[in-house]
């Protein structure tokens, strides 16, 4: 027998919003009969580190042949990440030494923290390389729920459909005896692909900070650095195949060059939880992240939403 959780309780109350980046994801599917909140997909994907401006002007000439995302708002969303690691940081040196097969474990909150409650929804995620594809597994749980799994290392109540994900996730989190370690947050600008261009997704993330304490999302006033340099962004292109000749063609352009960087790499070796590695953004890109964050930077508006404002003039 399945009790109804207070997750699926408020699924069927209010439901819970799928997490922004599913956008341009590979749903797996559920009978109709089933409140899923699983979610997978495959993916390649490229990073580029561009100064904020730079990322501007080739955001205004990505929106030509591109749509805003639809739930990316003039400006973007914020996004924070609490990344969950064993004591030995076995997660983190599987990325520095680049295994063809490495997995982490993340809790992602989309949008502006403060004010987020037990009943906020959360996706519990599994993020995993094969190779040179990434994959992702997630659910959405309200955050209590969430804690309880991850934090708590308890069974959660869950659909049959969603029960190999979370036994997954509770054998990771016993078995390496994972705990939290290191949060990431950023504003993420996104854009989706249309017509033959469908499942081209890219993705603008500036002001990338972190903390290696107060882990609640919610926590008031946190102690956040800057990890990447503040006048840097980080450009991912994102693809369920190949990645169309113009976006590459756009690259070679304006001479960005392809960078491996990992936020959550970042976030380790500026907290010096691990000494500093070839994924470290070295101080050649610019001066070095200030100790604590500043008050948000500029970002210029879109050509769209910069003619509608003078339009309403």
């Amino acid at each position: 027998m399945v009790f109804l959780s207070k997750a699926r309780a408020a699924r069927r109350g209010r439901g819970v919003e799928p997490c922004p980046d599913d956008t341009a994801d590979q749903v797996v599917e559920e009978p109709l009969h089933v409140a899923s909140r699983l979610h997978a997909f495959n993916r390649f994907e490229l990073k580029y580190l561009v100064p904020v401006e730079q990322a501007a002007d080739i955001r205004d000439e990505l929106a030509e042949r591109m749509d805003q995302d639809l739930h990316s708002p003039v400006g973007g969303y914020g996004v924070w990440s609490l990344y969950y690691d064993s004591p030995d940081l076995r997660f983190y040196w599987e990325k520095v030494e680049g295994l063809k097969f490495r997995r982490k474990l993340r809790v992602r909150h989309y949008g502006d923290p403060d004010g987020v409650t037990d009943a906020t929804p959360v996706c519990v995620e599994i993020k995993q390389r094969v190779n040179r594809v990434t994959q992702k597994r997630r659910i959405t749980l309200p955050y209590d729920v969430a804690r309880q799994l991850c934090d708590e290392r308890q069974m959660v109540d869950h659909s049959p459909r969603e029960s190999a994900f979370i036994q997954e996730v509770l054998e990771l989190v016993v078995r390496l005896n994972l705990r939290p370690t290191a949060m990431t947050g950023y504003q993420r600008e996104a854009l989706v692909g249309r017509a033959a261009d469908t499942g081209l997704r890219v993705t603008f993330d500036r002001r990338v900070r972190g903390r290696d304490r107060d882990f609640h999302f919610g926590t008031p006033k946190p102690e956040n650095r800057f990890t990447l340099p503040p006048h840097l962004s980080v450009m991912e292109i994102k693809v369920n195949e190949r990645t169309p000749h113009w976006i590459t063609d756009l690259a070679a352009r304006r001479n960005l060059d392809l960078i491996r960087v990992s936020k959550y790499v970042q976030s380790i070796e500026t907290f010096g939880l691990a000494p500093r590695s070839v994924f470290h953004v070295p101080e050649t890109y610019g001066p070095a992240a200030t100790p604590t964050e500043e008050p948000p930077s500029a970002w210029r508006p879109t050509r769209q939403s910069a003619s509608l404002k003078a339009g309403a003039q």
